[in-house]
Order: C-alpha cells, then sequence, then structure tokens
C-alpha cells in the first residue's frame, strides 16, 4: 500500500521557482531594520548609514534589476539554490564586462503594432558590438525613457547577443512577445568610433558607384547601408540623410 507524505521544504523550494523574483521588498526591509537598530543604538551608527548609503544607490539598484532579469531568464537545472549560485556568478560577470564603461542597466519595453521605436547596427560580421543608433522621436523606445542612443545590447530576454551577429538580434526583437527586456550599458564614444569606421565604407562604395546608384528601402532592411543597420519601427524611412527613403 502506498503513504503519501507532505514535504514542506520541497513545497516551498517548488513555490519559489514558479514565482518571479523581486529582491525590491527585500532591500527596503533590510533598510527598515537598519534604522530600528539605529535607534536601540546597539551598532555605531556611522557604519549603519553607510550600508544603508549603499542599499539605496543607483548601483545597487542596477545589480538588482540585472539579478533579477538572469534569475527568471537562465536556463537551469536545479533548485533555487542552485538557480541563485548561477544568477550570482552571471550578475558578477556582467558587471566585470563592464568595467571601465557604464554599468548595466535593464530596459524593459512593450511590444505592440506600433515596433519598438528604436534602429540597432553593429555585429559579429561587423567586427563590432550592437548598439541603439537611434531612438525614433516620439515612439515606443522615446516614450519609454529608459533607451539611450549610444547603448551596447547585451541581451534580449535573456538570450545574450554579445558577441552574436545582427540578425541574431533582429530575430529576438521580432519574436518577443508582449514586451522585450534588454539589458544595455551606456558607451557612446565606442558608438561614435564605430559610425566613423562605417561612415569611410559607405563613402568608398559610393565612389566606387559614382556613374549610378540605386537606392532601395525595405520595412525592415535599408538595402544601402545593410547589414549596418536595420529599421525595427514601423517608421520606414532610413535614418541615413543620404539615402532619402
Amino acid at each position: 500500500m502506498m503513504s503519501s507524505y507532505y514535504h514542506p521544504a520541497k513545497e516551498a523550494d517548488m513555490a519559489a521557482m514558479t514565482e518571479p523574483l523581486c529582491l525590491e521588498r527585500d532591500v527596503c526591509r533590510v533598510i527598515e531594520l537598519l534604522d530600528r537598530l539605529q535607534r536601540t543604538g546597539e551598532l555605531p551608527p556611522p557604519k549603519l548609514q553607510a550600508l544603508q548609503r549603499v542599499l539605496q544607490s543607483k548601483f545597487c539598484a542596477a545589480i538588482r534589476e540585472v539579478y533579477e532579469q538572469l534569475y527568471d531568464t537562465l536556463d537551469i537545472v536545479g533548485g533555487p539554490e542552485v538557480r541563485a549560485q548561477a544568477t550570482a556568478k552571471a550578475t558578477v560577470a556582467a558587471f566585470a564586462a563592464s568595467e571601465g564603461h557604464a554599468h548595466p542597466r535593464v530596459v524593459e519595453l512593450p511590444k505592440t503594432e506600433e515596433g519598438l521605436g528604436f534602429n540597432i547596427m553593429g555585429g559579429k560580421e561587423q567586427n563590432s558590438p550592437i548598439y541603439i543608433s537611434r531612438v525614433i522621436p516620439g515612439g515606443v523606445a522615446d516614450r519609454q525613457g529608459g533607451l539611450k542612443r549610444g547603448d551596447q545590447l547585451l541581451s534580449v530576454n535573456g538570450v545574450s547577443v554579445e558577441g552574436e551577429h545582427h540578425e541574431k538580434a533582429v530575430e529576438l526583437l521580432k519574436a518577443a512577445q508582449g514586451s522585450v527586456k534588454l539589458v544595455v550599458r551606456y558607451t557612446p564614444k565606442v558608438l561614435e568610433e564605430m559610425e566613423a569606421r562605417f561612415e569611410k565604407i559607405r563613402s568608398a562604395r559610393r565612389r566606387q558607384q559614382h556613374t549610378s546608384y540605386s537606392l532601395v528601402c525595405s520595412q525592415h532592411v535599408c538595402m544601402w547601408c545593410a547589414p549596418i543597420h536595420i529599421i525595427i519601427c514601423l517608421d520606414t524611412h532610413c535614418c541615413y540623410p543620404e539615402c532619402g527613403n
């Protein structure tokens, strides 16, 4: 005869795996407890105040956002402890990779018929990172306010696009349903250098085609500039003035 047993720890683990991670309330709770400790005088106030400042800093908020994004999207087999350890390592790696640059940020945009409202350029085939080259005025990304021209695209919905081809990022953006979560970091100087390099390439092409040339743009790919950028919005006009499309 089979008997069933109740395992509260196992059920708690299963619940933790299905619920979305939210560290913000935990951080707020810690800050409240630090306030209480300061009032009791059990610990030196300067140390408690320093810890509070760290927990309330923008840098701590950025770490929390990236950790939560990775925790929810990493493909890990195992319980919450295994997932937490893997997420911690991935978060440290993300911030270590951004050393000397702005720290990573998470930007979430709604996916509607209007599109996402930004252009990207670069990719493995161009020997460069993938960047946000333009935020369309009045578009979704512009209205949300979290994305900037000069942001390097690190991942799309938890899938890394570092070192990937341009088309991989485009496919991920197109496949997103409902909303899209982007991990980005702001490094505008690198984008400017990349654009200058691409401008030299385009100038060389124009000199080679001095007799005649035809410029054709589609809704998604500018045939003159491709594969330098792809238009990710319903605005079908190319963002490069020389195209005239």
